[in-house]
C-alpha cells in the first residue's frame, strides 16, 4: 500500500514505524509498497525508491527491525510507465503539471491511460533493455538492504502488465503483436531479477489475472505466463486484477480474486497467493486449507488494524506468542 511519504525516494521514521508495526502485530511476511527503480518510474513524487546506495542505508533500520520481530522483510520493485508522474492522492488528481514537476512517462505505446492524462512516449528498445537492467539492479540492492522476499510489480497498469496488454500494447516489433512477444519484455526483467537476486531465497510476481474489458488481458493468457514464469525460477504468482483502464467493470466482492490464485495454482503449478478482500480470519484460513491459495496476503485490512494477524489467530483459536511488551494485553483463549 503506498505509503506517498518518501522524499527522494527514500524510506524514513513514518516507514519505520508503519511497516514495523505490522511486523510487530504477527505479520509473517511484510512487503514495502512498490519501490520505483528508476526515478521517472515513480507513480508520484513521494513513492518510495530503490535506484541508489542511499535507498539501501534509509531502508536497512526498516528491515533489521522487521525480522527482530520474527517476520520476513519483502520489497515489491515497480515502474509505473505511462501512470508515472501522478499526484499524490491528497495532493490532487490526474498527471502533475510541470510547474509541479512533472516529469516525461514511458509505455510500450503513446497511449495516455485516461483523458486528460500526459502521452507516454513510446519505449525504444535500448529505453526497454535499460529499464530490464534497473530491475536487476534494484533486485540486488534489495539484498544488500536485508529483504529476503522480492516481487516484481506486472500488474495493476504499470510498466509490465501495459506490455502485457493489448489494449495498451500497439507495438509491431518483437515486444508487440502476439502473446509470446508481448509477454517478452516482462520475462526478460523477470529473468533479469532472477539473476541478481540469490536462488535461495523466493521470488513473486504480482500479475493482474484480468484487466475485465473486452479485448484485453485475460486469465487464459495469465495461466500461460505464469508457467513461463515458473520456469524462469519464479516461486510466487501473486494474483491481483486490473488497473490498466479506467473503464474497467470489476465485480468487487470478498475473495473476488481467489479463483484466479486457485486456477493458475491448479494449471500452471505454481504457487500462488490470494489477495483481494480477504478480511475475516475464517476466510483466510480457509483459502490455505482447501489449497485455493498458498499465501494470503491483505492491505486495507491491515492499515484499518496493525494486529490482525494476532487478533485472527485468537479467533481463530490459535496461541500465538504476543510481544513481550503487550503481553498484558493478550486476550485468554477460551478452553
Amino acid at each position: 500500500m503506498c505509503q506517498y511519504s518518501s522524499v527522494q525516494g527514500r524510506a524514513n521514521e513514518w516507514h519505520l514505524a508503519h511497516l514495523g508495526s505490522r511486523a510487530v502485530g504477527g505479520a509473517a511476511l511484510v512487503i514495502v509498497e512498490a519501490t520505483a527503480v528508476t526515478p521517472e518510474g515513480r507513480i508520484t513524487p513521494d513513492d518510495m525508491g530503490l535506484w541508489g546506495p542511499e535507498h539501501v542505508e534509509a531502508f536497512l533500520p526498516i528491515t533489521r527491525f522487521i525480522m527482530s520481530q520474527g517476520a520476513v522483510a519483502g520489497i515489491q520493485l515497480a515502474h509505473a510507465g505511462r501512470k508515472a508522474s501522478t499526484y499524490s492522492p491528497w495532493k490532487g488528481e490526474g498527471s502533475l503539471k510541470p510547474s509541479d514537476g512533472a516529469w516525461p512517462t514511458l509505455a510500450p505505446s503513446p497511449l495516455a491511460f485516461q483523458e486528460g492524462w500526459q502521452t507516454p512516449q513510446s519505449m525504444t528498445p535500448e529505453q526497454i533493455q535499460e529499464t530490464t537492467a534497473a530491475f536487476g539492479k534494484a533486485a540486488a540492492r534489495a539484498q544488500s538492504a536485508g529483504f529476503e522476499f522480492l516481487e516484481i510489480h506486472s500488474a495493476h497498469g504499470y510498466l509490465l502488465h501495459e506490455f502485457l496488454s493489448p489494449l495498451s500494447n500497439h507495438r509491431t516489433d518483437a515486444y508487440g503483436g502476439n502473446l509470446e512477444n508481448r509477454m517478452r519484455f516482462p520475462l526478460e526483467t523477470v529473468a533479469a531479477a532472477r539473476k541478481a537476486w540469490p536462488d535461495s531465497l523466493p521470488l513473486s510476481v504480482r500479475i493482474s489475472c484480468t484487466d475485465w474489458a473486452e479485448g484485453g488481458w485475460n486469465l487464459e493468457e495469465s495461466v500461460e505466463f505464469s508457467r513461463r514464469l515458473k520456469a524462469l525460477g519464479v516461486d510466487v504468482v501473486d494474483c491481483s486484477s486490473g488497473g490498466l483502464v479506467p473503464h474497467a467493470k470489476v465485480p468487487i466482492g470478498p475473495g473476488y480474486q481467489v479463483p484466479f490464485a486457485e486456477r493458475i495454482k491448479r494449471e500452471a503449478g505454481i504457487h500462488t497467493m490470494a489477495v483481494g478482500l480477504i478480511t475475516d480470519p475464517h476466510q483466510a484460513d480457509a483459502l490455505v486449507r482447501e489449497g485455493k491459495a498458498d499465501l494470503v496476503a491483505l492491505a486495507r485490512a491491515f492499515l484499518k488494524d496493525p494486529y490482525w494477524a494476532l487478533h485472527a489467530a485468537h479467533t481463530l483459536g490459535v496461541d500465538v506468542p504476543w510481544p513481550k511488551q503487550y503481553s498484558r494485553a493478550k486476550p485468554v483463549l477460551p478452553k
